[in-house]
């Protein structure tokens, strides 16, 4: 049995508590600050400590005898996690998707003993194991895009959106810069613009630069890719919306500010659909081709509780990449990249099948 310790006992630790736990194959320690959130988590069973995650030797002690470290925690806590998880000697999986977070523990893996393999739930982790997997496909690859939303199935407010994840990475995204292959060449470039729109299934959609979600991506593919970029996906209006506050009103600035008006005026829901849908064209057969993924994934109940479609995808990305990790799938130490997972493996994956 892998002894794993679930670092965030949020609504992505939830997730995957309700994914591992049930298997029988993984031992849980849910660790977290806040007592009473893992109160859930012992009345299922699952072994729980609560710890301050900011206090290095603490964090270090409890992830002595772990198998793997598993943060489902705010981007902030990643460096210090990471640090954790190298000093105890136990392998490092992570959700996050604030690009310096994820340099530093590229740094942290260098030469490491163990495995690190960041950024792996929806966007980034899934999108860029797919967007990978058609990029292949082509003798020549031209264009990589990738589209990801997770987005109300009933928006009724003038944002068009509700709360559905972590509002911290929600502004991440939106405040950030972005990263992308324009012409060939690596570039930063805006968050909120670039605005494109485009419809799926008859439902209009928008898409605009966020950060994050391309993950390392940019860097397997470059040299082979004229243009290759992430955009989020929303209901038309929301990002005019956003760009208001943001920029406008210059809440952007004031970030703990933002997150107040957020939450308290925009309820979560439980009831959203996650899009992915990724485009890549190039030349085959000297014929220039486009082929496109696409899938929508809907809530649904696991182990008898019902989780929204963000919680499922974020949390079904990780724990696949967990599980072929364990069955030898993946590289055993040093800094892993999602990309080095195979689409058809992913997919054939228990966990990964929430996609197929």
């Amino acid at each position: 049995m892998t002894k794993l310790a679930l670092l965030g006992a949020g609504k992505i630790g939830t997730g995957i508590a309700a994914l591992l736990g049930p298997t029988g194959d993984y031992r849980l320690t849910v660790i977290d600050s806040d007592a009473a959130r893992l109160e859930r988590f012992r009345a299922a069973g699952l072994d729980t400590r609560a710890l301050d995650l900011a206090d290095s030797a603490a964090l270090v002690e409890a992830l002595r005898g772990q198998d793997i470290a598993l943060s489902a925690c705010p981007h902030w806590l990643t460096p210090a996690i990471g640090e954790g998880a190298r000093a105890a000697g136990v392998h490092y999986f992570d959700l996050t998707e604030d690009v310096e977070s994820a340099r530093h523990i590229r740094e942290l893996a260098q030469d490491a003993p163990t495995a690190f393999v960041p950024q792996c739930g929806l966007a980034p982790g899934f999108v860029g194991i797919a967007a990978y997997d058609l990029a292949r496909r082509f003798d020549t690859v031209r264009d990589v895009l990738m589209r990801v939303g997770a987005l109300p199935v009933y928006p009724a407010n003038a944002l068009f959106y509700n709360l559905t994840w972590s509002t911290d990475g929600l502004i991440n995204e939106y405040c950030n810069p972005c990263e992308a292959i324009v012409d060939g060449r690596y570039r930063e470039t805006l968050p909120l613009e670039e605005v494109e729109h485009f419809s799926l299934d008859g439902v209009a959609y928008e898409a605009f630069n966020t950060s994050g979600g391309l993950g390392t991506l940019w860097e397997t593919l470059a040299g082979q890719v004229q243009n290759l970029n992430y955009k989020t996906v929303r209901y038309p209006g929301h990002r005019d919306a956003m760009k208001l506050l943001i920029r406008d009103l210059r809440l952007g600035e004031r970030r703990a500010l933002l997150k107040d008006v957020l939450e308290t005026a925009l309820p979560i829901t439980w009831q959203d659909v996650v899009l992915v849908f990724v485009t890549a064209s190039g030349w085959r057969d000297g014929q220039l081709v486009q082929e496109s993924y696409a899938k929508k994934v809907y809530g649904r109940a696991v182990d008898g509780r019902q989780l929204s479609a963000i919680q499922l995808t974020t949390a079904a990305g990780v724990c696949a990449m967990v599980d072929l990790f364990v069955a030898g799938r993946l590289p055993q130490r040093g800094f892993v990249r999602q990309e080095e997972t195979q689409l058809d493996d992913f997919l054939a994956n228990r966990f990964g099948r929430y996609f197929a």
